[in-house]
């Protein structure tokens, strides 16, 4: 999919998905209750169409649907390469959204013989597989890199939230970033779904050239063994997420060869072998 390398900078704010402005009653320790206004996070129905037909349906944030698109084919093995996607449309609809793929028929992977049969709901990563063995599969190995130092890890998560401006807004979309070697967060996406960020987040890089990643992904959730699957596509050797990962996220990541890093209390960084 030939495109312009596009600077790896902050995703601009969508209006729309920052949220719809409700009026609000606030009750404050003082026992005052004030009006107030804030922002709901938009969450709708994407339908990922494969050539023509539909492949999924994800409930996602409305914003940065390109990057979705090809983080979200790259991750479900669709393609291998980002390049084998020769178009995307973004097709607003009455129901939703519709996110159309075009990728020659030779160039599908595995993962597109694989099709969900209910939608999948933002805070779920497979809803709709039909198979217990399509529901856990092995995560891509990825290559050895040097470690990354804790005070790299505790810069990127004290500084995650200055690169979430929609959750400024409506508090209540997760992120997922990228932060190089020394934790300097260098890209980030937004989603009320927290697998949706990543794809996003993926689909960035992808479309920038910038895979296999250099540095570390870093989450604003908590490491679940799909999340492991998606940032070792990316080739990510570390996962640093602001919540402790599952046993099944470890035992992913050591068979891939992924780090996995938590934030503790005060500042902490817990580094998990």
């Amino acid at each position: 999919m030939p495109r312009p390398a596009r600077p790896l900078e902050p995703a601009p704010l969508n209006e729309r998905a920052a949220g719809a402005r409700v009026k609000t009653r606030v009750w404050h320790p003082d026992g005052i209750v004030r009006e107030g206004v804030w922002a709901l996070a938009e969450e709708v129905p994407i339908e990922v169409r494969l050539n023509g037909a539909s492949f999924a349906v994800m409930m996602a944030t409305p914003n940065d649907l390109e990057d979705f698109a090809v983080g979200f084919a790259l991750t479900e093995a669709v393609v291998d390469d980002a390049g084998a996607i020769e178009g995307i449309q973004i097709i607003p609809s009455d129901d939703g959204i519709v996110v159309a793929l075009t990728i020659p028929e030779d160039a599908l992977a595995a993962g597109a013989d694989r099709t969900r049969g209910l939608a999948g709901r933002s805070g779920c990563g497979v809803c709709g597989v039909t198979a217990l063995g399509d529901a856990v599969r092995a995560a891509r190995p990825v290559p050895a890199q040097p470690p990354i130092a804790p005070e790299a890890i505790a810069t990127a998560f004290a500084h995650l939230s200055d690169h979430q401006p929609m959750n400024r807004v409506n508090r209540s979309v997760h992120a997922a970033a990228l932060a190089g070697r020394d934790g300097a967060v260098r890209l980030a996406r937004e989603d009320v779904g927290r697998h949706n960020a990543l794809d996003k987040l993926i689909g960035a890089c992808a479309r920038n050239n910038a895979l296999p990643v250099e540095g570390f992904v870093v989450l604003s959730s908590r490491t679940s063994f799909e999340m492991v699957l998606k940032a070792a596509t990316a080739g990510a050797a570390l996962i640093a997420s602001v919540s402790a990962p599952t046993t099944l996220a470890l035992d992913c990541a050591r068979n891939a060869g992924i780090k996995l890093a938590a934030a503790g209390p005060d500042g902490r960084v817990v580094l998990i072998d």
